[in-house]
């Protein structure tokens, strides 16, 4: 089993997830109940439905319990604060265009590009994995390579 590394807040947002689709898995098993009581079960709609519903829930519930089981909190990893790893913010400047960027390196689990969180997987947080503070990256994105100076890294 390999290790997951997720924050704090990831591990309790899964934890969160969880519970809701435990939730969720004793409604559909009510929801059987009810299909199978109505008679024929190959014509049942309702019970076909459910069952479909309840091999997605008991799938994802399978899923988190295994994450959670090798989940390491990277709040509390000791790494060297000076280069960039999981957990940290780093901005930087494109070198070009010299527009400035911020990026939390995250799981895939807690990756949100909107809010500013990237993947540890994904082309521009590998690029950055490792960078130290005022170094220059050369980063291979899908669309072209570039340039970035590392202004600052932090972790929170």
């Amino acid at each position: 089993m390999t290790d997951i590394y997720i924050s704090k807040d990831g591990y309790k947002k899964l934890k969160n997830d969880l519970a809701e689709l435990n939730r969720k898995k004793i409604e559909i098993a009510q929801e059987i109940g009810e299909a199978m009581e109505q008679g024929d079960l190959k014509e049942n709609a309702g019970y076909t439905a459910a069952k479909e519903k309840q091999a997605l829930v008991l799938e994802r519930i399978a899923e988190i319990e295994t994450k959670l089981q090798s989940a390491k909190i990277t709040d509390n990893l000791k790494i060297d604060k000076n280069n960039a790893h999981i957990g940290a913010t780093v901005t930087m400047m494109d070198t070009d265009s010299k527009e400035e960027y911020v990026y939390t390196l995250v799981s895939s689990d807690e990756a949100n590009p909107l809010k500013g969180k990237i993947s540890i997987n994904s082309p521009m947080a590998q690029g950055l994995l490792g960078a130290k503070k005022l170094s220059n990256v050369k980063i291979k994105l899908p669309n072209a390579e570039k340039k970035f100076l590392i202004t600052k890294i932090e972790y929170k």
